[in-house]
């Protein structure tokens, strides 16, 4: 079984994971705390078999590659990993915006993008960057390691 290619927002979610600090890799797993640090995520990837295994939410529910296992493999090199536009996430409360907007990607996606700008990145730049990260994602036709594992209680 393969993974679904997941939502835009999810690579904006993993930078800002990598920003913060919020993945602890050991090997090939790794750890990747939420936004509120109220839980984290396990990560646990063969290269060899180009197999994957997550349990955030949307990889458990809706079947897409998480941003827990995205960060990882940007971690490890296998994704492209842009420092300038992680250090633009950070600090970012994914969980309490999710919440606001009801997890309506598309409003989560506006309402990042307008804090990205302020910034002074030309966002044309940075869709171009995450739209190759998702070409990369799509190319890499990861597989599911093992039974999927369920997500995590807590916020």
């Amino acid at each position: 079984m393969k993974w679904g290619i997941p939502p835009l927002i999810k690579v904006y979610e993993a930078l800002g994971s990598i920003a913060d600090k919020r993945i602890e890799i050991d090997g090939l797993k790794a750890k990747v705390y939420s936004s509120s640090k109220g839980k984290f995520y396990n990560v646990r990837y063969e290269s060899e078999t180009n197999s994957i295994m997550v349990n955030d939410n949307g990889s458990y529910y809706k079947g897409y590659l998480g941003y827990p296992a995205i960060a990882y493999l940007m971690k490890i090199g296998e994704l492209e990993f842009s420092e300038e536009y992680a250090d633009a996430l950070a600090g970012i409360e994914w969980k309490d915006i999710n919440v606001r907007f009801k997890n309506d990607f598309s409003k989560t996606q506006k309402y990042v993008d307008e804090i990205v700008e302020s910034k002074g990145l030309n966002l044309g730049h940075f869709y171009d960057y995450l739209e190759r990260v998702l070409e990369q994602i799509k190319s890499k036709d990861l597989n599911l390691l093992g039974k999927k594992e369920g997500p995590p209680k807590g916020y």
